[in-house]
């Protein structure tokens, strides 16, 4: 018995050797993934190491001598072909901070729950109709001792310890904590390679099949979302993205962590990432405030 299972393993250790000598997955039939169904990965861009590529940005912010500037390609949406016009330099404390997933998932919860309001409701044994009259004799009837029919411990009686909405679930995270959440997921949008800057957002036209067509050629994913400074946004693009569910866009002071986490791909305009630079580097060397940040600061980074 012990040298017939000894053959027969044998045998089994032959087989896939000679499999995987052939190049062979070694798997059964029934378990092989069909060649036409495996996707293929994404292809990323080649980071720009040339200098002979145009540089049409740099920080104006410093840069510490221990770090250096991020560097990303500078697309057109004019045009199919132009994702290659030139390169932008990145603030590395802005787009290539430390990946702090806590921070991030801290902002978007509290993004969340920030409007949110619960409205149940329910009635106590003060509130539910009826239950004035004892429902039986304290003593004598042999059954237990009640005072009202509408106690919690009735079917049809008053809920104890239920909710008592509206009960909103505001709370404030700290400052640092908010501009290090913009910050991490910046990084991630770049690290990613889900983050594209544009010269400007001048269309050719206003039909949304060509920013459908732009966003598929660029392998931008199933959602973009668009960034400006300027909230006068071309018409051409307006237009375009009116009837788009997956193509959207905001100006640069109301662009959140919810919707960069929400959109597969973020487009910043090279005013858009100045604007952001300077409001977050802002955060980095300021002191604590003296008043409420609602009230005007002489010192605080304005767009025009």
């Amino acid at each position: 018995m012990f040298r017939v299972s000894l053959t027969l393993c044998g045998k089994e250790l032959g087989k896939r050797w000679s499999s995987c000598l052939a190049g062979g997955t070694g798997l059964p039939p029934n378990l092989r993934v069909v060649p036409n169904l495996v996707q293929l990965p994404r292809t990323k861009r080649l980071q720009p190491t040339d200098s002979s590529v145009p540089v049409l940005r740099k920080c104006d912010a410093v840069v510490p001598a221990h770090m250096k500037p991020q560097q990303a390609w500078v697309e057109s949406l004019r045009n199919l072909e132009d994702d290659q016009l030139g390169v932008t330099e990145l603030h590395p404390d802005v787009f290539a901070v430390h990946p702090r997933m806590d921070i991030l998932h801290a902002v978007e919860v509290w993004q969340r729950n920030f409007k949110r309001i619960s409205h149940a409701k329910v009635k106590s044994r003060a509130e539910v109709r009826g239950g004035g009259k004892k429902p039986w004799a304290q003593k004598g009837s042999g059954r237990a001792r009640h005072g009202s029919i509408r106690s919690p411990l009735w079917r049809g009686g008053g809920i104890s310890h239920g909710p008592r909405g509206p009960k909103s679930y505001y709370y404030m995270l700290p400052m640092k904590v908010r501009v290090m959440g913009l910050k991490v997921a910046l990084t991630s949008k770049l690290t990613q390679d889900y983050l594209h800057i544009v010269d400007s957002l001048e269309m050719p036209t206003a039909d949304p099949q060509f920013l459908l067509d732009l966003a598929q050629y660029r392998h931008w994913g199933q959602s973009v979302l668009i960034v400006d400074v300027n909230e006068d946004f071309p018409q051409n693009i307006l237009q375009a993205t009116a009837s788009l569910k997956t193509v959207n866009i905001i100006p640069a002071i109301g662009l959140n962590v919810h919707s960069m986490l929400k959109h597969e791909s973020l487009v910043l305009t090279l005013e858009a990432v100045k604007f952001l630079e300077d409001s977050l580097l802002w955060h980095d060397s300021r002191f604590t405030p003296l008043y409420p940040f609602r009230l005007p600061y002489r010192d605080f980074p304005k767009h025009s």
